[in-house]
């Protein structure tokens, strides 16, 4: 027992010893970090929260060259560089940072994706797509994928852009069909345009499929029977459309009528273009259905209800191509509520400083408050 006592009373001083000593080497190692973390990197990020950007660059320059192996100051300079449209500074700072040999590896695709956002920015399409390419299995997959989605639409390289959305939802990154059925919509126009029509039957069975529900293969696929002179085979196509899609069959609705009319099938089309009418009223159903009737909408007597329930200037203009003798004062009333209403959205003030509308004039903008802003004169006077 005398032993037990005898060595606690020991180690008590040296655990205290050794707890001392590990507390002051603590302290030393947070003074050292304290003293090597560069201070112009807080004072660039104090500018930087300030909106001073210009100083805030001239901040981490000098953090950079002070400590020029501390990675996040360069990705802060790149990314600075790049907001401002210094592209070309922003690139040399990536690339500076993807020739050190010393670079882990997450940094190193941190830095890759960073270049091609530097290039694509800049607009430099070929180079920001074999950046991006180079990020193809790693952390930055998704984001590398997306990015080169969107160049291809922009590029109109729609044979990669359609593989690109194919390879993203097999990643389960989201349903990607509607898009990829457009896309082999505009290759079929393409090829229908090079008179390669066997490739645009192709691509266009492949847009089916992609996308079983979507309008747009439909329709074009009508379009280009009727082009042909298959016109029942076009009916057929859009008789589909009409079913699964009413509102994008109206884009084609006259087309409609005119392959009905060429296959004899006039007034049965006007029937279904009426019932289609009667479900959604449009006046391009409406047209249609005079035209598959072989008279000008100007004539129809639906006309006339049509523009009191439906009062746009397309509607007025129809009525307008009458004969005046046809006029009448309902006629009259009918015009004027159309012309009323699509004229209101035209009777404002608007401020020149940033937009702001308003029926009443101001001479405080409600919106900026600039003084003086709007011009004593209403939108459509301008």
């Amino acid at each position: 027992m005398e032993f037990d006592v005898f060595g606690w009373l020991l180690a008590l001083p040296v655990a205290f010893g050794f707890g001392w000593l590990a507390s002051r080497l603590d302290l030393r190692q947070l003074r050292r970090e304290n003293r090597e973390s560069p201070k112009a990197y807080f004072k660039g990020l104090n500018l930087l929260l300030n909106e001073q950007q210009d100083k805030a660059i001239d901040a981490f320059i000098e953090a950079v060259q002070n400590d020029p192996d501390t990675t996040e100051l360069h990705f802060a300079l790149g990314n600075l560089f790049r907001r401002r449209g210094e592209f070309e500074r922003a690139v040399r700072v990536h690339q500076h940072l993807l020739g050190r040999s010393d670079l882990p590896g997450s940094e190193r695709d941190r830095a890759q994706h960073a270049l091609a956002q530097d290039f694509m920015k800049a607009g430099l399409f070929d180079r920001a797509e074999q950046a991006y390419r180079a990020l193809q299995g790693t952390a930055f997959d998704t984001d590398a994928r997306l990015a080169l989605l969107n160049l291809y639409e922009r590029s109109r390289d729609w044979a990669a852009a359609a593989e690109t959305a194919a390879a993203l939802e097999r990643s389960g990154t989201g349903a990607f069909g509607t898009r990829i059925a457009h896309y082999r919509c505009e290759m079929a126009l393409e090829a229908d345009a090079k008179g390669q029509a066997e490739d645009a039957d192709a691509v266009l069975r492949q847009a089916r499929e992609a996308a079983p529900h979507a309008p747009r293969p439909l329709l074009l696929a009508g379009q280009r029977l009727a082009r042909t002179g298959h016109h029942a085979e076009a009916l057929a196509a859009w008789d589909d459309l009409r079913l699964r899609d009413l509102a994008a069959f109206t884009l084609v609705a006259s087309d409609y009528a005119d392959s009905a009319r060429a296959v004899g099938q006039g007034e049965a089309a006007a029937a279904r273009l009426q019932a289609a009418y009667e479900q959604a009223p449009s006046l391009d159903l409406l047209r249609a259905r005079a035209r598959a009737q072989g008279h000008e909408l100007g004539a129809d007597p639906a006309l006339l209800p049509h523009l009191r329930t439906q009062p746009t200037l397309s509607a007025a203009q129809a009525v307008l191509a009458r004969p005046a003798a046809e006029w009448n004062a309902e006629t009259a009333q009918a015009v004027g509520e159309a012309v009323a209403r699509a004229a209101r959205p035209q009777q404002r003030y608007r401020c020149a400083a940033c937009g702001f509308e308003a029926q009443r004039y101001f001479w405080q903008c409600p919106g900026c408050l600039s003084w003086d802003s709007f011009p004593p004169r209403r939108v459509e006077e301008l």
